[in-house]
């Protein structure tokens, strides 16, 4: 596979949108997979080379991490690629519901008792999701990150003067961007 790859000429590959700029490209070229059997037919393999992003650990002296997948699916290869990573982000909702939310079983023999389960926990989540890009600004962050750092925070609740305060934790590393998420969700209009 790592001559395949190699071979591909420079030409051929395609920069992608990347959140590093110029950092990813596309190629694709021909593979046939088990090709010592007489019935081998050639396939698409559509290769995505990304640069090492700071703080990535890679194999001695190699400049890219190379990521393929073969297809027999019909379009262009940038759509193709585009797709499958989208494939990769749902992978990762589906691992977050089961393992983040609670969802890799479900804790019924009875049908009703576990559709309900199962509308919580996915409320649950996306609520979190929404914590997650509204609060805190981010795009990804698992729910288990989220429920560690933020949602069991030991802390006490007070009152003075009539107002509820909250005291957390002194040197608690997650406190500013607690309270800036805190107070970005508290800044959204009500709904009328």
């Amino acid at each position: 596979m790592r001559n395949i790859i190699e071979a591909i000429p420079e030409a051929d590959w395609t920069p992608i949108p990347y959140w590093m700029e110029g950092a990813a490209d596309v190629a694709e070229t021909s593979y046939t997979p088990f090709s010592s059997e007489p019935d081998a037919v050639p396939v698409r393999l559509i290769v995505r080379r990304v640069k090492p992003t700071p703080g990535s650990q890679l194999a001695l002296f190699a400049t890219y991490s190379y990521h393929a997948f073969i297809t027999d699916r019909d379009g262009e290869t940038l759509y193709l690629e585009a797709d499958h990573r989208r494939h990769a982000e749902i992978e990762n909702t589906i691992r977050d519901l089961k393992y983040g939310v609670g969802l890799n079983h479900l804790p019924s023999g009875r049908f009703h008792a576990n559709a309900a389960w199962l509308a919580v926990q996915v409320m649950a989540y996306n609520l979190a999701r929404w914590t997650t890009r509204i609060g805190l600004g981010e795009l990804a962050a698992t729910t288990k990150t989220l429920r560690r750092r933020f949602f069991s925070l030991a802390g006490r609740i007070t009152r003075k003067a009539r107002r509820l305060t909250s005291r957390l934790p002194q040197d608690w590393p997650w406190q500013n961007p607690f309270s800036n998420a805190l107070a970005r969700l508290r800044a959204l209009p009500l709904p009328s």
